[in-house]
């Protein structure tokens, strides 16, 4: 059985950092894409980063460059999400997922993805 269940998130101050986790079973973090997705209130999903296993090229949206990073353990079968100089707009549910099908990181991050976990929180608020 896939699954991908997200923890970490919580509530912290415009500027400060979280440290998502997903813990990954029914496959291993050799081939598909992997990333994180989020959606805030009133507000369609959107990607936030994506990460290829098979050769580690990330894709980052705009939005989050250089204050966002993914990356994988494939020994714990873990992703990860640390997130830094949060800003309020930040708010919302984020969700890990993959897609069993491609490995590409750009693929995933403007598609849907075909494996779906249950999300963690996250609320950035002074």
């Amino acid at each position: 059985q896939v699954q991908l269940q997200a923890s970490g998130g919580g509530l912290v101050q415009p500027g400060g950092s979280l440290r998502l986790s997903c813990a990954v079973s029914g496959f291993t973090l050799d081939r598909p894409a992997i990333g994180w997705f989020r959606e805030a209130p009133g507000k369609e999903r959107e990607a936030v980063a994506c990460l290829s296993t098979n050769n580690d090229i990330w894709y980052y949206p705009d939005f989050v460059k250089g204050r966002f990073t993914i990356s994988s353990d494939k020994s714990k079968n873990s992703v990860y999400l640390q997130m830094d100089n949060l800003r309020p707009e930040d708010t919302a549910v984020y969700y890990c997922a993959a897609d069993l099908g491609h490995s590409s990181s750009y693929y995933l991050c403007h598609s849907r993805p075909s494996e779906w976990g249950h999300g963690t929180q996250v609320t950035v608020s002074s």
